[in-house]
């Protein structure tokens, strides 16, 4: 049975391009299009349940995509959700909200009107809706879980441990596809004086990037912020990689670790890609490197922390399949036997901290 999908775009050109770009498969079909948020809604309540996936533009005149996307949280309304992105500073912000409302996953729009129907964008348009359509995707419950989960009264925490500050340990984080959420959960748990520094690769164009880690700075105890070529890890600090670089970590002076932005290419289409990331920390002199695996698709990270498991100290941390958006990543780590703890999305921050422990001063 084919999927439907519902088109919201002020744009007749884009509703045209992408319904001929969803008509060309034999997975999909376009159930309508919208104007605005406001039909948009309109038209996912009177066809509840029959809209498997919805292709949202940001600005719209009546109700904009954040808005609509505020509504559905409203009114409890499920659906996936793919915002379809301008590469603009305005819009990478706006997207990376609409991530942490829910919506599944995003799209950028090309530059270029000829790029529009072009390979590259459709490739990476239907990509998106399969995985979409087939996700284990459960906002709601998933939600519902992490509340449960907090408000506990009885749940058992346990104490970080407290380590001498001349530890020297690294917490690598490799996302994809419900990343950003999963980092909106993660990140802002971890304490200031986490004894150890923060390694993120979220798999995200240039620039979304950059405004990822704006908005997780301004909500997280720890600085969060876009890694820069040449500068120094810190313990208590999280660096996202820069979209469209690679990221490696390499040894400097008196016991530190330098981050290196590099232009080498795309692996598997991936820049940046966690396993480059994984790989360069098999010459550190890193302790222990706790390797987190969360949501996404395909295997990145799995090739790279098998290397760094046959030089190195690590503890792996993989994301369970209940709580992962997409079940790819933490699913091929998991399978590699490499993974000590296999975690709900709302336990990897204890975790975290259990294993790293916290710094303390006199």
């Amino acid at each position: 049975m084919k999927k439907n999908i519902l088109i919201i775009d002020d744009s007749a050109l884009m509703r045209r391009v992408l319904s001929d770009i969803i008509e060309t498969d034999d997975r999909f079909h376009v159930i309508g299009v919208a104007t605005d948020g406001l039909n948009g809604l309109s038209m996912l309540k009177e066809n509840v349940g029959a809209v498997d996936a919805v292709l949202l533009d940001i600005n719209m005149p009546r109700m904009n995509g954040i808005e609509l996307l505020e509504e559905l949280k409203k009114q409890n309304i499920k659906t996936n959700v793919i915002v379809v992105s301008a590469v603009t500073t305005k819009e990478a912000k706006e997207t990376i909200y609409a991530l942490e409302l829910g919506a599944f996953d995003f799209i950028t729009k090309p530059e270029r009107l000829d790029e529009l129907k072009n390979d590259v964008f459709s490739g990476k348009l239907l990509e998106c809706l399969a995985m979409a359509t087939d996700s284990q995707l459960s906002d709601g419950q998933n939600s519902k879980k992490e509340r449960k989960k907090k408000s506990d009264p009885n749940a058992k925490k346990d104490k970080p441990a407290i380590i001498p500050e001349k530890s020297n340990k690294l917490v690598a984080i490799a996302c994809s596809t419900g990343g950003p959420k999963a980092l909106h959960l993660i990140i802002p748990s971890l304490p200031k004086n986490l004894d150890a520094g923060v390694v993120i690769v979220q798999h995200m164009p240039e620039g979304f990037t950059k405004s990822l880690a704006e908005r997780l700075n301004g909500i997280s105890q720890i600085p969060v912020k876009e890694a820069e070529d040449g500068e120094i890890i810190k313990k208590g600090w999280a660096y996202i990689a820069k979209g469209g670089r690679q990221l490696r970590i390499v040894k400097g002076g008196q016991g530190n670790h330098i981050i290196k932005l590099t232009e080498e290419p795309a692996r598997r289409g991936l820049n940046p890609c966690a396993d480059i990331m994984y790989e360069s920390l098999v010459d550190s002199d890193y302790d222990e490197i706790v390797c987190v695996v969360l949501t996404g698709m395909g295997s990145d990270g799995t090739a790279g922390i098998t290397e760094l498991s046959k030089k190195k100290n690590i503890h792996v941390i993989a994301q369970d399949s209940e709580t992962s958006v997409v079940y790819g990543m933490p699913r091929m780590i998991k399978q590699t036997g490499l993974a000590d703890e296999v975690l709900p999305l709302y336990n990897i921050a204890d975790a975290i901290i259990k294993n790293v422990g916290v710094l303390t001063w006199t």
